[in-house]
């Protein structure tokens, strides 16, 4: 009687434990229906944040979400466009993560939320993406991340971490497709080249 007990308790234990594996597989990974879950929270430190273009200022002890991954991509994938400068002491932070280089706000260039830069298994360091909004297309170079899972310190301007469909481009970006940089953000569709 004794061993059966025990064998019901962990035959419990081993249903338990492929449940939490399998949702928290599910918080990493894009569902069938396309979406990306939360993966974590970022408890806020606040401090100097240049508010260019827009800024979004952690808030102390705010939690902000995690993302391990983004949504699928697609030949029009949807996406939200923001704004940045990649230039030296704007509002990009330190030197762009595929290059290592600053970025004139006159070049198009683009970063991408981590799930789409690296996380999904393709390297978009250094490639290019069409972005597509207003009735125009744009080709821009994939220079820097738009970092999903990290944020609120220095390096991140102490911003939070990015949302996991963020297109983030130049001012240069903003005008070719006709865009009013007052905006800030623009619903926007972007593929691989």
């Amino acid at each position: 009687m004794a061993n059966t007990k025990v064998l019901a308790v962990l035959a419990l234990l081993q249903v338990l434990s492929l449940h939490v594996h399998a949702v928290s597989a599910a918080n990493h990974k894009p569902s069938a229906s396309g979406t990306c879950r939360v993966s974590g929270v970022l408890h806020g430190k606040s401090g100097k944040c240049k508010k260019l273009n827009g800024s979004d200022c952690c808030v102390e002890g705010h939690k902000y979400p995690q993302f391990r991954c983004s949504p699928p991509v697609s030949a029009k994938t949807p996406a939200t466009l923001t704004l940045n400068s990649f230039e030296k002491g704007k509002d990009g932070g330190g030197p762009a993560f595929c290059d290592h280089r600053f970025h004139k706000d006159s070049t198009m260039v683009v970063a991408l939320s981590s799930g789409w830069l690296r996380l999904d298994g393709t390297s978009r360091c250094g490639k290019m993406v069409r972005v597509t909004a207003n009735g125009r297309s744009v080709l821009a170079k994939v220079v820097d991340e738009c970092d999903s899972v990290n944020g609120c310190d220095e390096e991140h301007n102490f911003e939070p971490p990015c949302p996991n469909n963020v297109v983030d481009g130049s001012p240069a970006v903003w005008k070719a497709l006709g865009l009013k940089e007052s905006l800030g953000e623009v619903k926007v569709t972007w593929s691989d080249v």
